[in-house]
């Protein structure tokens, strides 16, 4: 499918991207990881909520505020993530956040909920050091932009490691139109599961035309044990869909993943969490109803919207690949990038 303008989640109007990075010297307590922060509109997140829903592939991870957007099928904030021994510094930060945002929170009006997704950085990264901290978050916050940000080793995805190699932030997107209508699915990848032997890099790159770049095999990592790992997906959209149809998209998501190679394993926190940016649901309100335009299941354009979380998921993984550099962590460990002959494929 026709992907967006830059090929990334922020194709999708509104939504911002902010990282923050943490690299310290090579040391047996080093410091090798960072704060990814996803907002789904540049407005209030409390006072204008969004349509979301997620999806668990295989549950083996430690995310903090799944369970009222399953219930609710809404976001309120900022979209965090980071490592797994940081998901508390990083929902303490983001709430300083948003509480110096809304001061009616806790006290005129509810209690907030707060997005964090995990993956387990630890290879590279020592984790329980614990050395992000709430004002990571709120700096990754504030650093937020629409447009181009960065992509491989970097914020969340700094230590991570994806099929033996170094993996972290991917993006992508696709188009799908249908009549008068065309919309965006934006998808972004934090990732950090899946060996070597299993990826399928290599039959993408010639599936979309880079013969010339397949992968240099030579650049095998020899790690040591690490755990199996996880992946968290984000995806949005600006299609005008509903909770129940943003779950169907992050099923689908789910596909995308399966076609990387991946056979999700046993101990990977494999989490998908979908949003619209079409309407939002205020806070409050005088009315007792609210009215929203919604595409019908039974179109084609459905289809394509799958089509293109799937795509674009796929691709998304790929890029985290494509972008991250060879990185040195704790213990002088190194993981090195998955070397690619040619870097047209980035």
């Amino acid at each position: 499918m026709e992907r967006g303008k830059l090929n990334m989640l922020t194709d999708v109007p509104g939504v911002k991207v902010g990282h923050v990075t943490l690299q310290e010297e090579t040391a047996v307590d080093s410091a090798c990881t960072g704060v990814t922060a996803i907002l789904p509109h540049a407005g209030n997140l409390f006072e204008q909520k969004v349509p979301a829903a997620s999806f668990v592939l295989n549950g083996f991870g430690k995310t903090a505020g799944l369970i009222q957007v399953e219930e609710l099928g809404l976001i309120e904030s900022p979209i965090m993530l980071t490592n797994t021994f940081s998901v508390g510094a990083v929902l303490e930060g983001t709430l300083h956040y948003m509480l110096d945002e809304n001061p009616t929170i806790g006290d005129s009006t509810s209690s907030l909920n707060i997005v964090v997704g995990e993956c387990n950085d630890s290879y590279l990264n020592a984790m329980r050091e614990m050395k992000v901290r709430p004002t990571h978050a709120i700096e990754a916050i504030r650093k937020a932009e629409s447009g181009k940000f960065e992509q491989g080793a970097v914020g969340a995805g700094k230590g991570m490691i994806c099929f033996g190699h170094k993996g972290g932030i991917g993006s992508s997107s696709r188009v799908a139109s249908e009549g008068d209508l065309t919309f965006t699915v934006g998808v972004l990848t934090l990732t950090n599961f899946g060996n070597q032997e299993e990826c399928l890099l290599d039959e993408w790159l010639v599936r979309n035309g880079y013969e010339g770049s397949i992968t240099d095999l030579t650049s095998e990592n020899e790690l040591q044990e690490k755990p199996d790992g996880s992946v968290i997906i984000v995806v949005a959209t600006d299609a005008p869909v509903n909770e129940r149809q943003l779950k169907r998209l992050a099923k689908r998501a789910s596909i995308g993943l399966g076609r990387t190679g991946t056979y999700i394993h046993n101990g990977s926190g494999d989490i998908i969490i979908a949003f619209s940016t079409a309407y939002t649901i205020p806070h409050t309100s005088e009315q007792l109803t609210v009215t929203h335009t919604m595409l019908r299941d039974d179109i084609p354009l459905m289809n394509k919207l799958f089509q293109a979380t799937i795509e674009a998921t796929e691709e998304a993984v790929f890029q985290s690949l494509l972008h991250a550099e060879t990185t040195i962590g704790r213990n002088n460990r190194t993981v090195k990038r998955w070397l690619i002959k040619s870097d047209n494929a980035r």
